[in-house]
């Protein structure tokens, strides 16, 4: 069912992402000119992923009519895998950005009840066909209307050219963004920064928006998504990709958000707490894993030597659970993981080995999976 209007005017809101979910949402990886070894290693760890997040809330996992029975075959039973085209498994982004409504009371009974919709935001492959990751996206296109229709849910639709890797909410009233981004002119050339801010007041039901002037260094493949920079870990705090090496490209990014950060509050009038979680590294393409990688003139090509854009703030937060990449640098692997179970105190860490081979194909843990927000019906007396 198609929705008009502005959500937050009728009353939804995106929530955090540490409130109650009703499930996960994942992709299943076959890109043989974006995975390497035609996706073997990375379909591993997406298996990985989705059986840690199962631990702790359900999860579907979408996979092609050609990648069905194998998706079926490597996931456990209890993961639900429905059939679903795509032109590949960035869900965070090609899925629906699921709202809620605040609860009301219903035919006048001491019954307060929500509803959820979700957004259907416009996706052009981060870039278009000059600046994209591959040329056709017309698959991906129909991932968030697919994913509300199994679901039976309502659906807002809109125009603007938005990935949900590019938005964090604390979900009282704050989004953090990047203008590396979202005012990238490959995105949404007709609207100003004004007018985008508007409408994620209007969509989000945010009221203050804080922008960080650039994204992780190397991200070019999202320009600057904010999830791999920086995201809330409760209302007025925020986990900041950080490095010390001043020779680092990346330090003079935090510095700069760091700025920004500690001279502002939140839509609720609280100074910024931040917390660093330092980035690996730096870590860089290898011949060999290059040489996986189909190279063809449809996506962006994967090179030796190209730095990742490797980030702990990657991490995706399950119900009672902190689902976080691990990269194979045995300091700040260990590092992050502390830091994160200081950050979430009554939360489990769950640590994935291998994610290195997500960020070979330009994103994480985050970038490849989408929450589906728990709704609730309370009853009053």
């Amino acid at each position: 069912m198609e929705l008009r209007g502005a959500p937050a005017l009728l009353g939804y809101h995106m929530p955090a992402e540490w409130e109650p979910h009703s499930q996960c949402w994942m992709g299943w990886p076959e890109r043989a000119d974006n995975w390497r070894g035609n996706a073997v290693h990375a379909q591993s760890v997406f298996v990985r992923v989705a059986s840690a997040i199962s631990k702790f809330e359900p999860v579907t996992v979408c996979a092609s009519a050609a990648q069905w029975a194998n998706a079926r075959t490597q996931l456990p039973e209890s993961i639900r895998v429905v059939e679903m085209g795509m032109n590949d498994s960035w869900f965070r982004d090609t899925g629906p950005t699921f709202v809620v409504s605040r609860g009301s009371s219903r035919n006048g009974a001491n019954t307060t009840e929500q509803k959820i919709a979700g957004i259907d935001w416009n996706f052009n492959s981060w870039g278009g066909v000059n600046d994209g990751c591959y040329q056709d996206w017309s698959l991906d296109l129909l991932v968030a209307r697919k994913i509300l229709a199994i679901e039976r849910l309502p659906r807002f639709s809109h125009s603007m050219v938005l990935e949900g890797g590019s938005i964090h909410v604390d979900g009282e009233g704050t989004c953090l963004t990047t203008e590396e981004c979202l005012l990238n002119k490959n995105r949404n050339p007709h609207l100003t920064k004004e007018q985008i801010e508007d409408d994620l007041k209007a969509y989000l039901g945010v009221r203050k928006v804080i922008w960080l002037p650039h994204g992780l260094f190397g991200d070019d493949d999202t320009n600057g998504h904010i999830d791999n920079m920086c995201c809330f870990a409760k209302p007025g705090v925020v986990l900041l990709s950080w490095t010390d090496d001043e020779t680092d490209p990346q330090y003079e990014r935090s510095v700069e958000a760091l700025s920004v950060l500690s001279k502002t509050t939140d839509a609720n009038g609280r100074r910024i707490e931040v917390m660093k979680l330092h980035v690996p590294g730096p870590l860089y393409m290898t011949d060999e894993e290059a040489a996986g990688v189909c190279q063809d003139v449809v996506a962006k090509p994967r090179l030796p030597s190209t730095r990742l854009a490797a980030s702990y703030v990657n991490f995706y937060i399950a119900n009672g659970a902190i689902i976080t990449p691990q990269f194979g640098d045995k300091k700040w692997d260990y590092e992050a993981a502390l830091v994160l179970a200081q950050a979430f105190p009554d939360y489990e860490v769950v640590r994935i080995k291998g994610a290195r081979e997500i960020v070979l194909a330009g994103g994480n843990i985050h970038c490849i999976t989408q929450q589906q927000p728990a709704i609730f019906s309370k009853k009053y007396n």
